[in-house]
């Protein structure tokens, strides 16, 4: 049983969390374990591995990131960050886990990591550099708001799946499943990136 089935929903990605959250509580109520506490083993246990289903089911669902993202996965979608193999190779060789740069931040990454190296190296030499400081905290708010952006991207990208899952349509569906897994690709790097500011701010 998937996550949107515990809820008996359809994989769509708009839903009512405040619906949500009552059928959680309610369905969480019926399987507490005082109500199983007089009943046979088989029975306790079956009602522990049918809450601990319905606790996973609630906390993807609930957010809208994990909620896409397992959405995807049903999908048989591996995302970058997610990447098992790329995972283990990078805990085997040590090296870490590689991002491919979206096409359209390029060149800012490119100044980026430059300036992340120069403020890195300053702070080696034990030196303060309040220009390289600022210029660190206007790209770190840029991302930030990139961030944020996303999050309606995402939003319209839902609309886009949902009506092609009404209307039965397969290439609306793959279209927009891919442009899902673009922008939450991209949304990695960005979080990755305002991690890598903070940390030569610090």
């Amino acid at each position: 049983m998937n996550y949107f089935e515990v809820f008996s929903l359809p994989q769509k990605l708009a839903i009512d969390t405040a619906a949500l959250e009552k059928q959680f509580y309610t369905m969480s109520r019926k399987l507490h374990p005082d109500r199983f506490a007089s009943r046979p083993a088989a029975e306790q246990e079956a009602a522990l591995r049918q809450s601990s289903l319905l606790n996973d089911a609630y906390r993807a669902l609930k957010d809208p990131i994990l909620r896409t993202q397992y959405l995807l996965k049903l999908e048989g979608v591996e995302l970058e960050e997610q990447s098992k193999a790329a995972t283990d190779q990078a805990r085997a060789t040590g090296v870490e886990k590689k991002q491919v740069v979206p096409p359209e931040l390029l060149e800012e990454v490119f100044e980026l990591n430059m300036q992340l190296q120069e403020m890195r190296m300053a702070k080696q030499m034990g030196e303060d550099e309040p220009e390289l400081r600022r210029d660190l905290m206007t790209a770190k708010d840029a991302f930030d708001a990139r961030m944020v952006e996303t999050q309606a991207e995402l939003e319209g990208l839902w609309a886009r799946w949902d009506l092609a899952i009404d209307d039965g349509d397969e290439a609306g569906k793959a279209s927009a499943r891919d442009a899902m897994v673009a922008l939450l690709n991209k949304r990695s790097y960005l979080r990755n990136l305002a991690r890598d500011v903070n940390e030569a701010l610090e």
